[in-house]
């Protein structure tokens, strides 16, 4: 099971992204080199929030905690799903080349 990160952002602050993206990378990035976060983002439309795939709930609650962006109020709420992946790939297909095989 993993654990799924959902952040809504706080609109009022956006303007304010600039100013901690590069602590809230870098803390995203030690996750993610422990391999406890293995996918994170911001929707489309960055008013729609930013999502994290975790791999347990434990590493889910302690990055929220430590958060750059919920430390500062970027982030409005946040919610934890737990979450049991159906599909996972045994290996990454190669690119298509576009010739028949």
């Amino acid at each position: 099971m993993k654990a799924v990160v959902l952040y809504d952002i706080d609109t009022s602050r956006i303007d304010q992204i600039p100013l901690h993206i590069a602590a809230h990378r870098g803390w995203w990035q030690e996750f993610a080199n422990r391999g406890e976060l293995l996918m994170v983002g911001p929707f489309a439309n960055v008013h729609d929030g930013a999502m994290g795939v975790f791999t347990t709930r434990a590493a889910a609650e302690a990055f929220v905690r430590g958060d750059p962006f919920v430390l500062t109020g970027i982030v409005q709420t946040h919610t934890i799903r737990d979450w049991h992946e159906a599909l996972i790939p045994d290996r990454p297909r190669p690119p298509s080349s576009g010739l028949p095989t």
